[in-house]
């Protein structure tokens, strides 16, 4: 009976369970919608960013830290002297515990007025134009900060002098729901040299992230070998890597986009820039409009301004032309204009549309279209032509592919840009990226490391017996440029434990997800039989791409997709380093061959002498030294 009645109970609170969620089901039928800061997402979705426990996300924050000193040093042209040291709160605690990360450079520093926002702000930063650099995101720096906030709720220090003589020190919090810096300190003092200093206290685990850490920065000095790296860990150890080299490659520059690599929504944010701005006029732009006309305090009637206009027309800046050209069609004096806001400038129907503040409505005139100030606000709202629009705002487009273009894409080359509606753009963009015969995209946004550079730091490292480097010319995938450096190092003091590939892209070591990187697709694929290597060869790969964007599969930044374009590069570099290392390997095999036959006649030789002396009945033995003592003939491959 006591069963009948449980069960009785349970399907009656069953029943309750469904009407209360039933009941839930109807109250929640309205969704109601919000919106997250930048901030609050990544602090939602930290994975994405490569802090997904302490062991990664300690090795994340150091890779940062790191990569942002050195990018301001390259930046400001100084041979880097990067300082960086991990120290536990309470060396007694077990791992996973409290660490304070401490990275100081020899850079240029941060102006005081961007601390805040450099390092209290995701998604905010330097590293957004079309040129070559670690960063790419604006995210890394402040999302370890945030991560240790989250992890301790400590601030993040930070120490900047751009003059040698001045440094200014914040703590520092983010508030995650704004994505903004909250001040809590801000002090200045005296110092003797330039540089950033940033310290944050996060949870991390060194026992399992230390060796991934000190290959970071063994591997970060493979690739920087004009910079001083110094990492002090938890344990009181010092690693210590002097720059090599006293050279730094050339300073990459920012570059107008490709045509290649445009989309419809990257169309609409250029066009938005050439269509100029109707300027506001307020008492500054009066006093303007007056100082380029000369009008000083002279009251001069509508007509007599107009006079003064059309002589003084040539030497006018574009704003004062276009308010000179809409007093032209309002025929109102300065003082009436600036109570007026222009709403429209509609040059389809010849309508222009303003509100007026003393009537309190909005009020339409018409244009005359043979008027030479309407040319003017047509040119303002219509913006550029298109073969002016490609000439200006892409790279390497000259007039005359301009004009191919457009007879290629069927459009007008007179065609003005502002009056394109959305079929036209999606029209247009597919044609930007079909084209032909556009030039290859320009390099100079680009900074290889270069051949001599990477082979001194190789020949650091390694020791090898053979050693080869290859930097490839310029390629592009999706419009964006790329180059491709690599060398192989084999024996000498190389581990003969099996091949070790190094992944590097824009001088960042990749360590993680190594399994699904184009690099080791390419390695793997390859028939290393072919070049006479066998077994586990004590061989070294060392890959470096260099781009202004590097096709990283997540923000993380550890692994790069296999763009058919860049494995393709990838190829074509190691198949050329491939082929010197096989000669190298037979010259390496006939030396060792010829090695093995002297050691066989020194060994029989001499017995053979015996023998054949006391056959002749001679006393003396030949010289036969000689023949042993020679070098052995090593054939040349042809």
């Amino acid at each position: 009976m006591d069963m009948f009645t449980r069960k009785l109970n349970l399907q009656e609170g069953k029943k309750n369970l469904l009407d209360c969620n039933y009941g839930k089901i109807k109250m929640s039928s309205k969704e109601s919608f919000t919106q997250i800061s930048p901030s609050e997402f990544f602090y939602r979705n930290r994975d994405l960013a490569g802090f997904s426990n302490p062991t990664r996300s300690l090795y994340t924050a150091v890779r940062e830290f790191v990569e942002n000193s050195l990018d301001a040093c390259d930046h400001g042209g100084i041979l880097a002297d990067v300082h960086m040291s991990i120290k536990a709160v309470d060396a007694e605690k077990p791992d996973p515990k409290q660490y304070i990360l401490t990275v100081r450079d020899n850079g240029p520093g941060i102006e005081s007025s961007h601390v805040p926002l450099a390092f209290g702000t995701v998604l905010y930063g330097s590293k957004f134009g079309l040129k070559q650099a670690r960063g790419m995101f604006g995210l890394g720096a402040t999302m370890a900060i945030l991560y240790g906030q989250i992890t301790t709720n400590k601030p993040v220090i930070v120490k900047s002098s751009t003059d040698g003589k001045t440094q200014d020190e914040y703590e520092m919090l983010l508030d995650i729901q704004k994505n903004k810096p909250v001040i809590l300190k801000h002090e200045t003092k005296e110092v003797s040299k330039t540089g950033l200093s940033v310290s944050i206290c996060l949870e991390g685990d060194y026992a399992k992230a230390g060796s991934k850490i000190r290959d970071y920065v063994y591997q970060t000095s493979l690739i920087t070998p004009y910079a001083t790296i110094t990492f002090d860990d938890p344990k009181g150890e010092k690693y210590r890597y002097t720059k090599v080299i006293r050279t730094m490659p050339p300073s990459p520059t920012i570059i107008r986009p490709h045509p290649h690599g445009i989309d419809v929504e990257t169309i609409r944010r250029m066009l938005l820039d050439t269509h100029y701005q109707i300027p506001t006029v307020d008492d500054n732009m009066i006093s303007k409009v007056r100082k380029e006309l000369g009008l000083a305090n002279k009251n001069l009637s509508h007509s007599e301004i107009m006079d003064k206009t059309q002589k003084k027309w040539k030497t006018l800046t574009r704003p004062v032309r276009i308010v000179m050209a809409l007093v032209s069609f309002l025929k109102m004096d300065f003082e009436k204009l600036s109570k007026t806001t222009i709403e429209e400038i509609d040059i389809g129907n010849k309508k222009l549309t303003y509100w007026d503040f003393g009537e309190s409505q909005s009020i339409s005139i018409d244009m005359d279209p043979e008027s030479f100030y309407y040319k003017q606000l047509a040119n303002t709202v219509q913006g550029e032509t298109l073969t002016s629009f490609l000439t200006k705002r892409f790279q390497r487009v000259g007039p005359t592919t301009a004009l191919k273009f457009a007879e290629f894409a069927k459009f007008k080359p007179e065609h003005r840009i502002g009056t394109m509606t959305n079929q036209e753009l999606v029209k247009l963009t597919d044609g930007l990226q079909s084209f032909d015969d556009f030039m290859a995209p320009d390099p100079s946004c680009l900074a290889p490391l270069g051949e001599s550079p990477l082979k001194k730091g190789m020949e650091r490292f390694f020791e090898p017996d053979f050693l080869e480097v290859v930097q490839r010319g310029a390629s592009a995938y999706s419009g964006f440029p790329f180059v491709i450096e690599m060398g192989i190092a084999y024996g000498g003091k190389i581990s003969s434990h099996g091949m070790k590939v190094y992944r590097f892209a824009n001088r960042i070591p990749l360590l993680y997800d190594e399994g699904s990187d184009v690099v080791l697709k390419v390695v793997n694929d390859t028939d290393w039989s072919r070049y006479k290597i066998k077994g586990e060869p004590p061989l070294v790969i060392v890959s470096h791409i260099c781009s202004t964007r590097v096709p990283y599969k997540t923000v993380g930044k550890e692994n790069v997709a296999d763009r058919p374009e860049i494995e393709r590069e990838l190829k074509l570099a190691l198949l050329s380093l491939s082929r010197k290392l096989s000669s190298f390997m037979s010259k390496r095999g006939q030396a060792e061959a010829a090695i093995k036959r002297k050691n066989l006649y020194s060994k029989y030789i001499p017995l053979i002498a015996q023998f054949c002396t006391e056959l002749a009945g001679k006393k003396k033995e030949p010289n036969y030294k000689k023949m042993i003592t020679e070098e052995p003939i090593v054939e040349e491959e042809t």
